[in-house]
C-alpha cells in the first residue's frame, strides 16, 4: 500500500492563489508521500506545455501521479447534458494519459428532481460503460467514488460496478463518505477498490463525525489484499498545513 495526497486537501490555498499546483508538489515531497492526485479544479491550464511541465516536476521529485480527479455528473436530467458530461470525462482521460496518471476519479451524481433513482442508476451505468470503452485502449482506469447521491451506500456502489462489468472500472474508496455502517461498508466495497481516499474523520452512526480508526482501516484493506494508494483528502477543521503532514506521517507508520 502507498500513501498519496490529493490536491483537494489544500483547496483553501489553491483557490486563493497562495499555493500553485507546483507548490503542492513541493509540499508533497516535504510530507514524504509516494504520489499525488491532481484535481481538475486547480489546473490553471490544460495545455500540453503545462501538463508536461507538471509531469516533469513529478518525475524529478520522485512522485507518481497516482490519479487525476474530475468533478462530473452522469445523472444530469437531459441527454444533451449527460453527453456533455461524458465528453468532459473523456477529455480528462486524455489529460490523464498526458500526465502519466493511470487512474481518473469520477462521480456519479444524485437523482434529479422529477426522475427516479432507477433512471439515475442506469444513466450512470451507461456513462461509465461509454467512458470505459474510451479509457481502456488508453490504459486509464476509471475510479467511481462513493460520494453521496446514488453512491451513498455499499449496495449502490457494488451494484453500479458489477453492472458495468469492466476491468477498467473500479471504486475510489473514500473512507469518510459512508454514513450507514461506515467500517462494514468500507470492508464490503474494498474488493472493488482501485484507489482510495483517506479522510481523518468518519461518520458516526446516527449523526456527526469522529476520528477514523486507521489501524482498523489499514488492517481491513491489507486483509482484502489491497495494494493501491491511500490518498489523503483532508476536510477537517484544523489548518491543512499542519494537519495533513501529521496525518501523512501517521499513515506512513501504519502501511
Amino acid at each position: 500500500m502507498k500513501i498519496g495526497c490529493a490536491a483537494y486537501s489544500f483547496r483553501q490555498y489553491l483557490t486563493s492563489g497562495e499555493m500553485s499546483l507546483e507548490g503542492f508538489l513541493e509540499k508533497a515531497v516535504e510530507m514524504n508521500v509516494d504520489g499525488v492526485e491532481l484535481t481538475a479544479y486547480y489546473f490553471p491550464s490544460t495545455d500540453d506545455d503545462y501538463l508536461y511541465t507538471l509531469k516533469r516536476q513529478c518525475y524529478l521529485f520522485g512522485l507518481q501521479v497516482s490519479a487525476a480527479a474530475v468533478g462530473n455528473r452522469f445523472t444530469d436530467p437531459t441527454p444533451d447534458e449527460r453527453a456533455a458530461q461524458i465528453e468532459y470525462v473523456k477529455d480528462w482521460i486524455d489529460i490523464s494519459v498526458k500526465l502519466g496518471a493511470p487512474c481518473l476519479r469520477v462521480f456519479a451524481g444524485g437523482t434529479p428532481e422529477g426522475h427516479s433513482e432507477a433512471e439515475a442508476h442506469q444513466w450512470t451505468i451507461d456513462g461509465l460503460k461509454e467512458c470505459a470503452e474510451y479509457a481502456a485502449p488508453r490504459g486509464i482506469l476509471i475510479a467511481l467514488e462513493n460520494h453521496g447521491g446514488i453512491t451513498s451506500t455499499a449496495d449502490q456502489v457494488i451494484d453500479l460496478i458489477t453492472s458495468v462489468d469492466s476491468e477498467w472500472v473500479g471504486v475510489n474508496l473514500d473512507t469518510g463518505n459512508f454514513r450507514q455502517d461506515p467500517y462494514g461498508s468500507l470492508a464490503r466495497v474494498a474488493p472493488y477498490a482501485v484507489t482510495g481516499h483517506a479522510k481523518t474523520e468518519i461518520p458516526k452512526e446516527g449523526d456527526g463525525k469522529e476520528q477514523a480508526d486507521f489501524s482498523e482501516i489499514v488492517r481491513m484493506l491489507k486483509a482484502q489484499g489491497y495494494k493501491g494508494y491511500l490518498s489523503i483528502e483532508y476536510e477537517a477543521a484544523e489548518d491543512a498545513m499542519t494537519a495533513v503532514p501529521r496525518f501523512a506521517q501517521m499513515l506512513n507508520s501504519l502501511v
